[in-house]
């Protein structure tokens, strides 16, 4: 492990080979390293557990293994799983299957599971995040694999923990989305903000999507295949119609460098990242933060639970509930004792 730019990151050794180096190449957010004269990659787990799995001394991928991970993908292709989910559910299968790899998949049983997930997943220091991928990816796989010995109803998931979804206040999301001189950007980072967007939503969008006249955003496919519609402010509708002229997209809202393509995601995070450097947010921001905070800021200002819940997208009141969690308008009228001594 080393630190760039504040940033943990994994280094890749090994001697010059074409191969080797286009493979580390390929990898999202890889970089040369002069000074050290290596590669080095995100720290993330799904970065640790790939390159391990396909590391030059790593196991050799049976024809079975690989002939069941195909068939899974097909699988999940065929039943409209996201790219990403079929991406990350067969990543996770490959690491799972490899470390049994001198087994048959027809003979790994739930020992098995709980094997894996203390040799590999628990002493690698992987999050309970992950370890909840495989369980997902373990129980779709052997769900539809006949003769297996595994139990699906005994896999247990990890617990989860309960932690607190980060939230901006307003003035720091005022600095963020002002500091960006590309109007582009400004522009995209308002949208994610003002509408409580999910990334993938905000670069899916296309200009007949938005609804000026009703001041209405219509959501298409958002998460869990679902579309929704939600408010458009004014003040963001007059920002659409300038940018509108200025870059007319032909397909979708925000294009990238291609005419036609969609914004770049890799591209819009790391313009996240540039615009919170230049406003002085010492935090690690990401795009869902704009979200947390949008629906926390609605919840002060006194809008209904249920009201958000719809706008977001949530299928359950739980996961919406969160946010009173981390509202701080009730808190703040607190008295402490302290005051009294």
């Amino acid at each position: 492990m080393i630190r760039h730019k504040g940033e943990q990151r994994i280094a890749i050794y090994f001697d010059n080979d074409r191969k080797k180096n286009d493979f580390v190449k390929s990898i999202a957010g890889s970089k040369w390293s002069r000074s050290l004269h290596a590669w080095h990659i995100p720290d993330t787990d799904q970065n640790r557990v790939h390159f391990e799995v396909v590391s030059m001394n790593g196991p050799v991928m049976s024809e079975e293994i690989r002939g069941a991970i195909a068939d899974f993908k097909d699988w999940l292709r065929s039943r409209r799983y996201s790219e990403n989910t079929v991406g990350t559910y067969s990543e996770a299968l490959k690491s799972f299957l490899l470390f049994f790899h001198g087994k048959t998949i027809s003979a790994i049983s739930n020992q098995d599971v709980i094997e894996y997930n203390n040799r590999y997943i628990l002493q690698r220091g992987l999050s309970a995040s992950y370890q909840n991928q495989v369980v997902n990816a373990i129980k779709l796989f052997f769900r539809i694999i006949k003769k297996a010995e595994i139990d699906i109803a005994a896999v247990h998931r990890p617990k989860r923990s309960k932690s607190l979804p980060s939230v901006l206040s307003k003035e720091e999301v005022k600095r963020l989305i002002s500091v960006p001189v590309n109007q582009k950007h400004r522009m995209m980072l308002s949208l994610l903000y003002s509408c409580g967007l999910r990334s993938g939503e905000l670069l899916a969008l296309q200009p007949s999507h938005i609804d000026s006249e009703r001041y209405l955003i219509f959501v298409k496919n958002g998460k869990g295949k679902k579309d929704r519609i939600v408010p458009l402010s004014s003040k963001i509708l007059g920002m659409l119609r300038d940018y509108y002229q200025v870059f007319r997209p032909k397909r979708y809202l925000f294009e990238g460098q291609l005419v036609g393509e969609a914004y770049d995601a890799r591209s819009l995070q790391l313009v996240l990242k540039a615009a919170a450097k230049r406003a002085g947010i010492d935090k690690p921001v990401t795009l869902h933060w704009l979200r947390h905070s949008y629906a926390t800021h609605l919840l002060e200002s006194g809008t209904d639970l249920r009201y958000i819940q719809e706008i977001l997208g949530h299928s359950s009141s739980k996961t919406t509930e969160i946010y009173t969690h981390v509202s701080t308008k009730s808190i703040q009228q607190i008295k402490s004792p302290f005051d009294d001594l």
